[in-house]
């Protein structure tokens, strides 16, 4: 039976996420659904549940905890948060409900510092990390939004940490490095680190002094992380900050040459001083928290999109819609490639049975489909008992017992590393 080889270097040609789901049906638009709004397909959802389980586990290996909150709130509470003032002419009208006025959120950090208010915490308890893959909405106009990449629903990594002022480039440069490790997990090259810093002008909330010693926070949990052992340069933008605070963000560049940011850590003061976010200081007095919002994987729509631009496609094992197709090369093998599935699938494996057409016919729809592994069970496998696996990622082409393949293939998967063939 020929190798199966590896898909051929694309070269430098730009991948587009939306040519790409027209193989792989990650997501669908309708006009009855409306603009900037995606059907996310069984392919779709398997990436985005693998996304947000990347998220919840980085979470909670930094001590973070989950919370659940709606994805609507009155009209006040945003007037409350200032996101009102700011962007109203981007968030969906208010609609009137019972005597209020109730709007889709715009942002999910006035939910959770609701949630901190609800209890009193001394400064030994601090910090509190919320976390949530959390909806917010945003009213795009139909000719800007575009595939998964500019939508009005963005399904967004998000966690916000309220901490005292001495713990702030702690919590940040835990933050950072978290939002490292998880583009190296994805595959996704980050260009650089931006210090996105206050600029001229009456946009930004807070007093000269309190930007620069949160600007300074930042510049030392950056040192702290060291960048140049990543090699990446902390790089200077006056301007960028968000109108609550400064910021560090990842920024990438895809294919076309666009700059993005990926994911990013922010220091807000604005919304503890609107809310009344504070602590029992050791001295006894109520002190104000510091809060910082980070995304470490960053929003579900955006990093798909990425990950398929990133990988064309052929995504690592661990994200893979299909993970192991079994493929028999006549019916009378059935009966093997069948019980290869079930053990796999057993594993918490992603597996299907290909049948119908000729061998190399159904190779050719694994190869377009991007299934990461092709298991083909022929009377030489079945006689011997293995399976005939091979990788379209790297080409690998091995002779396993079932259960070999099954062990090899569930530590990848649970690593979220390439499977270690022998």
């Amino acid at each position: 039976m020929a190798a199966i080889p590896s898909d051929a270097d694309p070269g430098d040609q730009p991948a587009d996420h939306r040519e790409l789901n027209r193989d792989l049906r990650i997501f669908d638009t309708d006009p009855l659904a409306g603009a900037g709004l995606p059907l996310w397909l069984p392919a779709g959802t398997v990436i985005r549940d693998e996304l947000e389980r990347l998220a919840r586990d980085i979470a909670r290996a930094d001590g973070c905890v989950e919370v659940r909150t709606p994805v609507l709130g009155k009209r006040a509470l945003y007037e409350r948060s200032g996101h009102w003032a700011k962007f109203s002419d981007d968030m969906f009208p208010p609609m009137p409900v019972g005597g209020d006025e109730l709007v889709l959120r715009p942002a999910n950090c006035p939910h959770h510092a609701l949630i901190f208010a609800a209890d009193r915490h001394s400064w030994r308890e601090l910090p509190v990390r919320l976390h949530e893959v959390g909806a917010m909405f945003r009213a795009e106009r139909s000719g800007v939004v575009s595939g998964l990449a500019r939508v009005r629903q963005i399904n967004l990594d998000d966690t916000h940490v309220f901490c005292r002022p001495d713990q702030l480039a702690d919590e940040v440069a835990v933050a950072l490095r978290s939002a490292l490790e998880a583009q190296r997990i994805l595959g996704l090259s980050v260009d650089h680190v931006r210090l996105s810093r206050r600029g001229p002008g009456p946009g930004f909330l807070g007093s000269e002094a309190w930007w620069q010693q949160a600007e300074e926070s930042l510049r030392q949990a950056a040192a702290a992380v060291d960048l140049d052992a990543f090699g990446l340069e902390l790089v200077d933008g006056p301007g960028e900050a968000a109108f609550y605070g400064p910021k560090l963000d990842l920024q990438v560049r895809d294919g076309r040459g666009h700059d993005e940011t990926i994911a990013t850590v922010q220091v807000d003061g604005n919304q503890p001083e609107r809310f009344d976010l504070t602590y029992d200081a050791a001295d006894g007095s109520r002190r104000r928290v510091v809060m910082v919002h980070r995304g470490t994987v960053g929003s579900m729509e955006r990093v798909t999109a990425a990950v398929l631009e990133r990988h064309r496609g052929r995504l690592p094992l661990w994200l893979a819609p299909v993970q192991v197709s079994v493929l028999p090369v006549a019916a009378d093998h059935d009966v093997a490639a069948r019980r290869a599935v079930d053990a796999l699938v057993a594993a918490g494996l992603r597996a299907r049975l290909v049948v119908g057409g000729s061998i190399g016919t159904r190779i050719r729809q694994c190869r377009t489909t991007r299934d990461a592994l092709v298991a083909v069970v022929g009377d030489a496998e079945a006689a011997a008992g293995v399976l005939q696996v091979n990788d379209f990622g790297d080409g690998a082409r091995v002779e396993l017992a079932l259960a070999d393949l099954v062990a090899l293939a569930a530590a990848a998967h649970a690593a979220r590393r390439p499977v270690d063939w022998p």
